[in-house]
């Protein structure tokens, strides 16, 4: 048993005996830290399994309490089922196309968006940062900082850096076209078609589809809905297929919504160290935390500049800018030279315009409001769920991000469901989308970034009725 489950269940069990009361404020991070004798992020752990579990609550600003009535959640999925271990090519793009080109329509109840309600976003604020940037525009700012990107935008995301204790300089950061192009440059840099590649099962489609486009082969790899991908069966594949590179979330994993633990984080970069094998991060969603703390990427533990960090503005500011970077470690080089030749620069405007808003010191305030939104939503909407759906249904229930993984009980069909709910009005992303293996087919993910309002309770109310 690991140390933060330890606690957790000590924790529970004083729960349970009643030491602890319903509405009764638990110690803090720092006390139990200090109490105990472990890290922060073992305690953080601890609260969070307890939260999935319902029997704390967290409260903005406050802390965490024991939940004030009994919950009536649905139990979490276990570790994903063990893919065969075979590397094989990627054939799932007209799969994916064809789910969501379907669900693209503003009627739909958006269950199946990738994106949350843009509602959310400051996006006046970020138009007037624009139309300044644009009036005062240097003409010369055009070319300056062609394919690194502006200068200051770039200080500013490494200050974000800085706020978590690692030292990323400027010159190692690229500006790109959202996360996806930093991504796809990052996997273009380290590999070549024919290699084989580590990637969590289930996993983000858009990693598929790139795999998929520039010939390569993906080794699925088991993956836990809270701790994030099973290490141990990440050394047997990597002794078993010897990958040219992995590409994993481990931060609020889409779709899973799980994040590794620090030490296991770090026990990630090791190995992959040791064996030579870069690691292209997807670490879109951290700011999206529900925590008192940004969840240290693996990033963070990275000595040798093997570890390509990617992240956006689009998930937690400005969708719809397609302001993204990639950390790019000692691939900086190569990944210049790609974008150079694909790309070549990103939108001068909107740069000029989030590098003026961070600078404002607006961007924590907003971040804050946000994160309270998603986790009151996430709560109302998994209580809907545990209301309205079959009898053996498993949650998830993330610390961060604004996605939840269901999997329903056995003999559902989670593609005959999409069409069905499609018939509704109602759009999900089914399971199959996830995988190589187009596994998972009793599976699906909910985004939970709208507003929990009457017309999407009465969507999971049609949902959970379908399934």
């Amino acid at each position: 048993m690991k140390r933060y489950e330890a606690l957790a269940e000590d924790l529970a069990r004083s729960i349970q005996s009643g030491a602890f009361r319903p509405g009764e404020r638990l110690p803090s991070v720092r006390q139990t830290t200090t109490a105990r004798r472990i890290s922060p992020s073992t305690v953080f752990q601890a609260y969070y399994l307890l939260e999935a579990r319902g029997l704390i609550e967290s409260r903005a600003r406050s802390g965490y309490y024991v939940a004030a009535r009994p919950s009536r959640l649905p139990p979490e999925p276990e570790t994903s089922s063990r893919p065969d271990g075979d590397s094989r090519p990627v054939d799932v793009s007209e799969l994916v196309f064809d789910v969501l080109q379907s669900a693209m329509h503003r009627d739909l109840v958006p269950f199946g968006s990738a994106f949350p309600s843009p509602l959310l976003f400051p996006l006046p604020k970020l138009g007037r940062a624009i139309a300044a940037a644009a009036q005062d525009l240097d003409p010369w700012s055009t070319v300056d900082d062609l394919t690194p990107g502006q200068a200051e935008l770039r200080r500013q995301i490494g200050l974000r850096y800085l706020i978590d204790g690692i030292d990323v300089p400027a010159d190692e950061i690229i500006v790109t076209n959202g996360a996806l192009e930093a991504l796809n440059l990052g996997i273009a840099a380290v590999t070549r078609p024919g290699d084989a590649v580590l990637v969590e099962s289930p996993c983000f489609y858009a990693v598929l589809q790139s795999l998929e486009r520039n010939g390569l082969r993906a080794i699925e790899v088991p993956t836990h809905p809270r701790d994030g991908v099973d290490l141990d069966a990440l050394e047997q594949a990597i002794a078993r297929h010897s990958p040219r590179a992995c590409w994993l979330m481990p931060t609020f994993h889409n779709p899973l919504g799980a994040t590794m633990p620090d030490d296991a984080k770090r026990d990630l970069v090791a190995l992959l160290a040791r064996h030579g094998i870069p690691l292209i991060e997807d670490d879109v969603y951290a700011e999206l935390h529900y925590g008192a703390r940004r969840p240290l990427p693996a990033k963070a533990f990275d000595r040798d500049g093997g570890v390509i960090h990617c992240s956006s503005f689009s998930k937690c500011l400005a969708p719809g800018y397609r302001i993204g970077w990639v950390a790019a470690g000692r691939f900086r080089d190569t990944i210049a030279r790609n974008k150079l030749t694909t790309t070549l620069n990103t939108n001068v405007p909107a740069q000029r315009a989030i590098g003026r808003y961070l600078q404002g010191g607006g961007y924590d305030r907003h971040l804050r409001r946000l994160r309270a939104t998603l986790a009151e939503q996430q709560a109302k909407y998994i209580e809907a769920i545990a209301t309205h759906f079959p009898e053996g249904t498993k949650v998830t229930r993330a610390s961060g991000g604004y996605f939840a993984w269901i999997e329903l009980p056995e003999g559902r069909d989670a593609l005959a469901l999409h069409r069905r709910a499609l018939d509704a009005g109602i759009s999900i992303a089914p399971g199959p989308i996830f995988s190589a293996s187009r596994s998972f087919r009793n599976c699906v993910r909910i985004n939970y970034g709208h507003p929990f309002d009457a017309r999407t309770e009465q969507g999971l109310k049609t949902l959970g009725a379908l399934a």
